[in-house]
């Protein structure tokens, strides 16, 4: 799998940039994510990320960003929110310019446009940028997660970059208004849920090739991994219904 085609190919699938507006196209939007985690952990996790950031530019952005966005977008442009802190080197913006660092930076390589909390004298400022024109070092070497790697997070930095005002999203503090902060857990729930029914999708195929399907004791197991990953999938279905009622 071309990890970055398969996630222009998934991205173009979503309906809608912006917020679900109703119980349908939210599930719609779930069943997208659901679908790439149990297709591939990596590419549910940098997808919940595009999706992420995609919805929040159109949130808090003026109609001048929306619509450079909407044209990055048509050249297959792919977006992900990097809002985890580095350790004694906090991203900052001042005057214009852009120093710091951040970890854990899902598709450090692979994204092409990065949407950034910063701190700043107003407080956590959310800014858009391109990695072509303001790109990071990108340190490889911290984390090593088995099973994750191919989603490239990485520790990034910057050092004295500089900004265009327009690169600027929405108010400080947008980052964490409510519900929205903690609703996006349901998006990345879906890509969880995805990846554990793909484990009963690999035991499966393993006792089938093993000729061993029709043993009881392992069809067994098989039975309590798919309600594991029935209750999974349940859980971001009940809350989906939920979020509109």
């Amino acid at each position: 799998m071309n990890l970055r085609e398969e996630l222009v190919t998934r991205a173009a699938r979503v309906s809608a940039p912006g917020d679900p507006a109703d119980t349908g196209s939210l599930m719609a939007l779930l069943r997208l994510l659901y679908d790439a985690g149990r297709t591939d952990l990596p590419l549910g996790r940098l997808l919940e990320g595009h999706v992420d950031a995609t919805q929040i530019v159109h949130r808090y952005a003026d109609d001048a960003q929306r619509s450079r966005l909407a044209t990055a977008g048509r050249a297959g442009a792919l977006l992900g929110v990097w809002n985890a802190a580095l350790a004694g080197e906090p991203l900052r913006e001042s005057d214009g310019r852009l120093s710091g660092g951040k970890s854990f930076a899902s598709g450090a390589g692979v994204i092409s446009h990065a949407l950034v909390t910063a701190e700043t004298p107003d407080g956590q400022q959310l800014i858009l940028l391109d990695l072509e024109h303001v790109p990071p070092a990108i340190d490889r070497e911290v984390w090593h997660v088995v099973g994750m790697q191919r989603s490239e997070t990485h520790v990034v930095r910057w050092s004295d970059a500089a900004l265009d005002p327009g690169d600027l999203i929405g108010k400080p503090g947008d980052y964490v208004r409510e519900p929205w902060f903690s609703g996006g857990a349901l998006r990345f729930a879906a890509v969880q849920a995805g990846g554990i029914a793909a484990l009963v999708d690999r035991v499966r195929d393993h006792l089938v090739a093993a000729n061993r399907a029709d043993d009881p004791h392992q069809l067994g197991r098989l039975a309590a991994l798919h309600a594991a990953a029935e209750a999974a999938a349940g859980a971001v279905r009940t809350a989906a219904h939920a979020w509109f009622a």
